[in-house]
């Protein structure tokens, strides 16, 4: 028998079993995906490793599986052995068994999904958990019409002598929905329980203090367009957050404290600055891909880096290691439409987060040879929010101050 392990290093605050994408008896191929792994930042494949008969499944779906789990066996046969497709592999397969994923039959039962006739947008048409919920979702969505019954008419109350007043009951786990009120339930699916904690555990751990500043775009957006078409001759897409990363680089030096870890003993400050890029992935989260060696790349390297990285996470081709050895985090929150967010939870246990609002054109004053002029100027907030516990204001403005110093004094030849 051969054993089917979880990766050793895996990325997030935990793995679960999110599907089996084989069932017990299926012949497969070496590498052939056997299994689907989740954590609160990345989905990944465990392939299998040699051809042969799936004999056991040990980790069901929803199980936690620690790095190198157990999580079923291979009994091993010939390559050719594997691959040779019986009758039953040939014949259609009924969408109630062979075409549904463990996972998704699971949410079948617990939503009340028949998955009878569906068509799965898993491997081979496989029906996926995700499957079930957006049926879920559609059938709990139709209208239903609603009965208020009328108050009932009750007598004047009676006015008795004030008794102490009860303990307070706990509050419930959920509180009831509102009565007469339509709704309807979307199950959380593991990436968003993983964010929920995550979030929660960084407010709890840390206190959270955040600085605003605003930043003149104009220097960026002339180089942007002076250097955008020769970037593009050599397949980069210039965007302004690589721009951002580098004017972190340079905060970084002035203030190398914000790159830094809390330690109940110690501050533990990086020598590496590895910026962490927040990535929407629209209703299923969000993850950060990480540009390793920030300080060692030109711009061009540092816009070929993020490219590759963003590009991969909306088609979820990352692997954990993309994901890996952050020591900074940017929230360009900004693309959505939002001028100001605050505070942006820190992506602990690294120390701080820059946000940048909403590009906008805004009246500004400058100065013109001694005289005050109005402007009109492409101008953002841009805000850092800080672990309170490893730096106080005078570090953050001055970071602040760098940054945006960097961004606005941006030489227009530099390429």
């Amino acid at each position: 028998m051969i054993d089917i392990l979880a990766p050793l290093e895996q990325e997030g605050t935990k793995a679960i079993v999110r599907a089996w994408l084989k069932r017990v008896g299926d012949r497969v191929a070496v590498d052939e995906p056997l299994v689907e792994l989740e954590t609160d930042k990345v989905t990944q494949e465990v392939p299998s490793p040699a051809a042969g008969i799936l004999a056991e499944i040990l980790l069901d779906s929803d199980g936690e599986a620690a790095p190198g789990a157990l999580l079923g066996r291979l009994r091993p046969v010939g390559e050719a052995e594997a691959a040779a497709p019986t009758a039953d592999d040939q014949a259609p397969p009924p969408a109630t068994e062979t075409r549904l994923s463990p996972s998704a039959k699971r949410a079948s039962r617990e939503l009340g999904i028949d998955p009878t006739g569906m068509t799965g947008t898993g491997i081979a048409g496989r029906v996926t958990r995700a499957d079930i919920e957006r049926a879920a979702a559609a059938r709990d969505a139709a209208p239903v019409p609603v009965t208020i019954q009328p108050e009932p008419v009750t007598a004047p109350p009676v006015m008795v002598a004030p008794s102490p007043a009860p303990a307070p009951a706990p509050a419930p786990a959920s509180a009831p929905s509102p009565p007469g009120v339509r709704s309807h339930s979307i199950a959380h699916d593991h990436m968003r329980r993983h964010i929920a904690d995550h979030m929660a555990q960084s407010l709890s751990g840390a206190p959270h203090v955040t600085a605003v500043f605003e930043a003149d775009f104009s220097a960026i957006m002339a180089h942007r367009r002076a250097h955008k078409a020769a970037f593009e001759k050599a397949g980069v897409n210039l965007t302004f957050t690589a721009y951002f990363i580098a004017a972190c680089v340079a905060a970084m030096k002035g203030t190398p404290v914000l790159n830094s870890r809390w330690h109940d003993d110690r501050l533990e400050i990086f020598d590496e600055v590895n910026i962490g890029i927040g990535t929407a992935l629209g209703d299923k989260g969000l993850v950060v891909p990480v540009v390793r060696g920030c300080q060692e790349l030109s711009l061009q390297g540092i816009a070929a880096r993020l490219q590759d990285l963003t590009e991969r996470a909306r088609q979820g081709r990352l692997v954990p290691a993309d994901m890996r050895g952050g020591t900074f985090t940017i929230s360009n929150h900004g693309v959505s439409g939002s001028l100001l967010a605050t505070p942006i939870i820190i992506n602990q246990p690294q120390s701080a987060i820059l946000g940048v609002g909403k590009l906008e054109k805004r009246v500004v004053v400058r100065d013109v040879e001694g005289q005050d002029t109005i402007q009109i100027r492409p101008m953002a907030y841009v805000t850092l929010t800080i672990d309170h516990r490893v730096v106080d204001g005078h570090q953050t403005n001055a970071w602040l101050s760098r940054f945006v110093q960097v961004l606005e004094s941006w030489p227009r030849g530099d390429g």
